[in-house]
């Protein structure tokens, strides 16, 4: 087991998984139609640049409470992008392997953010 200090949000397992997702994003959104540019694209990539945005900004919070706020957060931005993902594979826009792919990095993301939000939350239940 890894029992470095975390000193910057970049440290932190979950934003590494999802900063793995924006480059994916990015990556993939690259060869939809242009016309999807303002549309889907742009829907996609604010909801995978939030996540990773609010667990930072969560990081760098001075409460536990206020630390939990922003990974639901960015929690509500993952569910959000998998379900712009399911959008863009039903219209074709997503191949199976790019789809598959996503799906599993969004579900890993979301277990070590779930295991985040309750490790934090057992701090705030502590200083209650």
């Amino acid at each position: 087991m890894n029992n470095q200090k975390i000193k910057s949000f970049t440290d932190l397992k979950t934003w590494q998984e999802g900063h793995q997702i924006v480059i994916l994003v990015y990556k993939i959104t690259k060869e939809f139609p242009k016309e999807e540019i303002f549309g889907l694209v742009s829907q996609m990539r604010r909801a995978v640049v939030s996540i990773t945005s609010n667990i930072a900004e969560g990081f760098g919070r001075q409460t536990y409470k206020e630390k939990v706020q922003f990974y639901y957060i960015a929690q509500g931005s993952l569910i959000e992008l998998k379900n712009q993902i399911l959008i863009a594979k039903d219209v074709n826009y997503l191949n199976e392997e790019n789809f598959n792919k996503l799906v599993d990095q969004i579900n890993s993301a979301h277990q070590l953010l779930q295991g985040l939000i309750q490790k934090t939350k057992s701090f705030v239940n502590h200083k209650s």
